[in-house]
């Protein structure tokens, strides 16, 4: 059985936030949900999480996707382990890490657990072109973890050692909770640290294992502003990385944004300047150009964005979006569609092959197939308490400058005159019209002009 311990009880006062640290997103999920899924992810049975200060808000986000052990007061590593009692008597092996490390990945957490088959106890480490201020990786003559240095504490010889600690540990279960009781506090801090039991297991001739990982920022920590940016970073070249191996082009993956649970399709292609967040799910030979966002969307194949705001709504196939175009709550475009410059849709549907080209707001409508909208046309859905909708039939033609005044309904073929304002139901294949007569006053122009 696989399980495992994230410790998120600490404070993360460097952060200088009233939120949990754990709770500061990451491409847009908060660092402990990123370390859950992929725990998941690497099977991983049984999930304890450690929380202390904030903990409501962890236990609020994760709700019963975990198990959670209270440490209060915070006495160090070792302390929070010892507190996750639930797993005392369990077979198998747990990996304990961090909450603030959010980039670890479900590979690198299946490695560790496959490192430490034969060995009691596993560090995953890494190694630095500078050891900077972490503990050192002292190994013995076989090449097992003989012992870890905190910088502070380093000769000059050891602080000349690269491989350095991640704070990830897996163990053998039951040797984990029966040693973890031999861990004293007798220290500056008067903390309980979870290294000090590679001391102890090799004292006892146990094997204590490293697994040097191959890209050290992935077990980066997240302790302020600056290492939450770094860790930003990372996350989003990792997933634009993911997405060049299986067939998207990329054009500029420094100025590309994508969220960890978007899918996207092969010969897709994305522009600079593209932000693609949520659980967007993007076909195959579409087209995004510069300065696009997409958050929860759905689009089909062979799709054109240009420069344009896709939420929590749908495209349909070889339709073009934009530029300047915005479609947001729950819209849902057909295929062959045409949607222009500057145009809004809220709440609406669009039929196949309708077109809207340009300078008009649909919202709360829904609109057959084969519909063409003139410029500047919109529905009118609101009357200042309630929203109402707007239903246009197929093959309807809406021209210019029309205003619908909802609830109203166009029928089939039916024809809107450009400048009307319609407040009552047209019937299929009539024309409404509702503007005044034009009235010529001769010479009043010149008139009006010398006055």
């Amino acid at each position: 059985m696989r399980s495992a311990i994230v410790l998120a009880a600490g404070k993360g006062t460097r952060m200088k936030s009233s939120l949990n640290k754990v709770m500061h997103p990451v491409s847009n999920k908060p660092m402990i949900g990123h370390i859950v899924t992929n725990l998941r992810k690497a099977g991983v049975d049984q999930i304890i999480v450690v929380v202390g200060h904030g903990a409501e808000s962890v236990k609020s986000y994760l709700g019963d996707r975990v198990q959670y052990a209270l440490q209060e007061p915070q006495l160090g590593t070792g302390h929070a382990v010892m507190q996750a009692k639930c797993l005392k008597d369990v077979q198998g092996d747990t990996l304990v890490l961090n909450g603030d490390g959010p980039c670890i990945q479900s590979e690198t957490i299946e490695a560790a657990f496959a490192a430490n088959a034969d060995s009691e106890m596993t560090v995953v480490t890494a190694v630095l072109p500078d050891g900077e201020r972490y503990g050192r990786i002292v190994r013995d003559a076989a090449g097992n973890v003989d012992r870890i240095v905190e910088a502070k504490d380093c000769t000059k010889e050891q602080l000349e050692i690269r491989e350095i600690n991640t704070g990830i540990f897996c163990f053998k279960n039951q040797l984990l909770f029966e040693n973890l009781q031999e861990i004293g506090n007798d220290n500056a801090q008067n903390e309980y640290y979870l290294t000090d039991l590679v001391e102890i297991f090799n004292r006892k001739g146990m094997r204590v294992k490293a697994m040097v990982v191959k890209d050290p920022e992935e077990t980066m920590g997240v302790n302020d502003r600056i290492d939450l940016a770094r860790a930003q970073k990372w996350m989003t070249r990792h997933e634009c990385e993911r997405h060049m191996r299986n067939g998207v082009t990329i054009i500029d993956p420094d100025t590309t944004y994508i969220d960890v649970d978007v899918e996207i399709g092969q010969d897709t292609v994305i522009y600079p300047n593209v932000i693609i967040q949520g659980e967007t799910k993007i076909g195959t030979n579409v087209t995004i150009l510069s300065n696009s966002f997409l958050r929860n969307a759905t689009i089909a194949d062979e799709v054109t964005i240009d420069s344009s705001k896709i939420v929590e709504s749908s495209v349909g196939a070889k339709t073009t979006i934009g530029p300047m175009s915005h479609l947001r709550n729950h819209t849902a475009i057909a295929e062959n569609c045409r949607i222009g410059n500057f145009v809004e849709f809220k709440n609406s549907t669009f039929g196949t092959g309708s077109k809207c080209a340009h300078l008009t707001y649909v919202g709360d409508a829904d609109v057959g197939s084969g519909v063409n909208f003139g410029c500047g046309v919109v529905t009118v859905n609101y009357d200042g308490k309630n929203k109402y909708r707007t239903t246009i039939k197929d093959g309807a033609f809406i021209g210019s400058n029309v205003n619908l005044i909802a609830p109203v309904t166009v029928g089939e073929n039916a024809l809107l005159a450009a400048g009307s304002t319609i407040t009552d139901d047209v019937e299929d294949g009539d024309m409404g019209i509702a503007r005044s007569r034009q009235q010529i006053k001769a010479g009043y122009g010149t008139k009006y002009k010398n006055k």
